[in-house]
Parts: C-alpha cells; sequence; structure tokens
C-alpha cells in the first residue's frame, strides 16, 4: 500500500488491454464526488457510482478500477478482496485513515487535492484499458554507418509480423527519416513536429491512429521540414503514450545526447549499441556508451562484421564491458537500394529477420511478457 500526494506512479491496473470502462466510486460525501466526477471527465472516463458495494452481481469484482471515498469505508469492509482499490480522503492528518484502507484491501490512499494529477493518470489508463507496458528497445550506432536505422526498421517490421503491436520511432531529426528507409515518405499521418507542443498526457490511441501505417507497424518520424528538434515535455508525453498502447517500441537513437534524447533514454527498457569490427569503431562505441549509460542501465552490443584479424564479437564486447546480443548478419540486397526494395527484416527467412526474431523471443521472455 503506498499514500499519494501528487507524486505520479506508474502501477499498471488491474487487466491485460483492451477498452476497460470506467471506475466505481463509492461515496455518499456529495462534494468529494463532484471532485472525483470531475477527474473522470478530465480522464475521458464515465464511472459507475453507488452509496456502497453494488449489488449486482460482478459490480465490485468486474470495476477496473475501484474508488471508495473515505465515508464508505465502513460499508464496504466486507467486500470481497481485489486489486486496485484506492481509499481517497481530504483529511491529511486523520491517521485512521490507513486502518480503513487495510481493513478494505485498498492499495493506496489517495488524498485530494495533492493526488489529483495521479488519479487523472490512473483513471485514464483505465479508459485506454491499459495493461503491461510495451517492451521499449533503442538502437543506436557506435560510429556513424553502423547499420542502427537498418537495425531498428529491421526489429520493428519483424515485431509487426510476429503479431506484436509496434511503434517504431526515428528520434533522430538528422537521419533522413525512418519512413523513407520503409518506403513510406508519401503515406498520410503525423510526423514529429505535429506533437511539437504536447504537454501532460496524449492518449494512446489516439497517437496511434494518427501515425502512418507501414509494413502493419506505426512509424513516428520526422518531415522534411526544418524543425530537428522537439521539446523535452513533449518527447516524454508522446514516449509514454507509446508504451501504454502495449507490444514494442523501437527508437531509432541518434549519436549526440541532447535532452530530448535523454529523456528517450529514460523510457527505454533496453539499448542497443551496433559496433563495426573495426579499432576505430570500437574506440567511438566506447565514448557513446559511456554517454548511454550515465542515464540508460541496461546497454548492450549488436557486433557487425566482418572481422579483421584478432577481433570478433566476444572480444569487442569485452572491450566494451557490454553484454553481446551477437552478430547483426548482413542482409543480402540492402547494400544496393533501389525503389521496389523490401524494407530491412520483410523477408521473414533471411538472415537479419532470424536475428530479430531471436532478439524478440529472449527480450520477451526476460521481460516477462511472453
Amino acid at each position: 500500500m503506498e499514500t499519494v500526494a501528487g507524486i505520479v506512479t506508474h502501477d499498471p491496473p488491474p487487466g491485460t488491454g483492451g477498452q476497460q470502462g470506467g471506475p466505481l466510486i463509492v461515496t455518499e460525501d456529495t462534494q468529494l464526488l463532484d471532485d472525483l466526477l470531475r477527474l473522470c471527465a478530465a480522464a475521458g472516463a464515465t464511472p459507475e457510482v453507488h452509496h456502497g458495494v453494488p449489488e449486482r452481481r460482478g459490480g465490485w469484482e468486474a470495476a477496473p478500477l475501484v474508488l471508495v471515498g473515505d465515508d464508505a469505508a465502513r460499508r464496504v469492509r466486507g467486500a470481497v478482496r481485489r486489486r486496485g482499490v484506492v481509499l481517497v480522503g481530504r483529511d491529511q492528518d486523520d491517521s485512521g485513515v490507513w486502518r480503513r484502507a487495510v481493513e478494505i484491501g485498498a492499495e493506496h490512499v489517495l488524498m485530494l487535492p495533492d493526488g489529483e494529477q495521479w488519479l487523472v493518470d490512473r483513471i485514464a489508463d483505465v479508459a485506454e484499458g491499459v495493461g503491461r507496458p510495451a517492451l521499449t528497445v533503442g538502437v543506436i550506432g557506435g560510429r556513424g554507418g553502423a547499420g542502427a536505422s537498418t537495425l531498428a526498421c529491421a526489429l520493428a517490421v519483424t515485431s509487426a509480423r510476429e503479431g506484436l503491436r509496434t511503434l517504431l520511432v526515428d528520434a533522430d531529426p538528422l537521419g533522413g527519416g525512418l519512413d523513407v528507409l520503409l518506403g513510406g515518405e508519401t503515406a498520410t499521418g503525423l510526423r514529429w513536429p505535429a506533437f511539437a507542443s504536447s504537454r501532460g498526457r496524449v492518449g494512446g490511441g489516439a497517437l496511434e491512429e494518427s501515425l502512418p501505417e507501414l509494413h502493419s507497424l506505426r512509424v513516428l518520424s520526422w518531415d522534411r521540414g526544418d524543425r530537428i528538434a522537439v521539446p523535452p515535455q513533449a518527447v516524454r508525453a508522446v514516449l509514454a503514450a507509446a508504451r501504454r498502447r502495449g507490444g514494442t517500441v523501437v527508437v531509432d537513437l541518434p549519436r549526440r545526447i541532447d535532452d530530448g534524447v535523454a529523456e528517450v533514454l529514460t523510457q527505454l527498457d533496453m539499448g542497443v549499441l551496433v559496433v563495426p569490427t573495426e579499432l576505430r569503431a570500437v574506440a567511438a562505441a566506447g565514448r557513446v556508451a559511456s554517454a548511454v549509460g550515465m542515464v540508460l542501465r541496461d546497454l548492450r552490443v549488436a557486433v557487425r562484421g566482418p572481422y579483421p584479424p584478432g577481433l570478433d564479437d566476444r572480444e569487442v564486447a569485452r572491450l566494451l564491458g557490454l553484454p553481446l546480443v551477437g552478430e547483426v548478419p548482413v542482409e543480402p540486397g540492402l547494400s544496393r537500394p533501389d525503389e521496389d526494395m523490401a524494407p530491412p527484416g520483410a523477408a521473414p527467412r533471411g538472415p537479419l529477420a532470424r536475428f530479430c526474431s531471436e532478439f524478440w523471443e529472449r527480450a520477451l521472455v526476460e521481460a516477462g511478457a511472453a
């Protein structure tokens, strides 16, 4: 159990995704009810309101979130214990609130008005049907031309082909656009500049529907305009919305670390550093790893051949002091792009697709999402 006083937490609500409906509110306090209805409206949810435990069968157990006013704690004391119960009160000095929370099996004690933002976010999660957050992987090159964008696209294409909800995010405004690499530069949908003024919470469903769909995945890339940066708060809002949709999010990262990229790094579950087997590339990758490692704890290395004498993938990983993902295989034809070329990883039996499939299999098991 925890008390909430304005600090946003990220515990997922019960449920596994899909539209969940609104929360259940239990209170007879008209002032508290007015506040809770206002917060539900702000979160885009329509609640069900009762003075006690609903009489209809399953009304208490099936609600995705239960908000119990402190005045109603006694009336729900005998209800079935379940997850997602929040005891809501106003008196910060009332020590008895903890005893009442334990009696009803509440997971959280929330005091208004300090905890309003936390509650709005939690109710909005319910309205969106949020379950397990997306496994979010960033790909970054150890040096220029390392093939990070190619691997990022291949990972996203492979994820989508395996039936996972997938979003590919282009975090490098100077990289030429991942939509181009996927053959969708003219596809209809929003690009990064459209989200530059985003603040607070962005709806995950609305974000997904607004983006171009290419090869069964959604792509957030850059347009051909002059803007080359998005404020960190907008990056935070957009990526948080993407993660709430579940599945996988793949981010193609630039080698420079500015405020916006630092914000991306804080939301990654894992980073993959792509390093060609060249001594200069390894030296450059060491500097990149040092900068990225200041924010991202789980950074691994993927090595690209061919190998010179005395240097292989394990030796590169040892020199960098990073766990080895494996050797990124060469995909025939990618070095000779043409207008009709399929995107990286599109050939299911190709070496790059097999590498990506094995990567996701391991990563999803590690994350407990498989």
